[in-house]
């Protein structure tokens, strides 16, 4: 097992985290394993915004060329 060391804690922080552990009846380092635990664990939630900004990112791509023939359509229709 890894051991961490986590420096310059606050002091609010600490304070608040001995409540929560006494609130779920656990030492405090028994709190911060769960809490780490449960973050790594718990998938990435991305909201809207995020995934428009992996569309807007994904259309960059330097490898994809769009064919002569989408873009001579475009070209004569702009709302294609």
């Amino acid at each position: 097992m890894a051991v961490m060391t986590i420096r310059d804690l606050d002091d609010e922080v600490r304070d608040k985290l001995r409540i929560r552990a006494a609130h779920n009846k656990r030492s405090m380092e028994a709190e911060v394993r769960a809490i780490l635990t449960a973050a790594v664990e718990s998938p990435v939630e991305r909201t809207f915004v995020d995934l428009l900004m992996e569309l807007r990112e994904a259309g960059r791509d330097s490898n994809f060329e769009v064919p002569s023939s989408m873009r001579q359509e475009r070209a004569r229709d702009p709302f294609a």
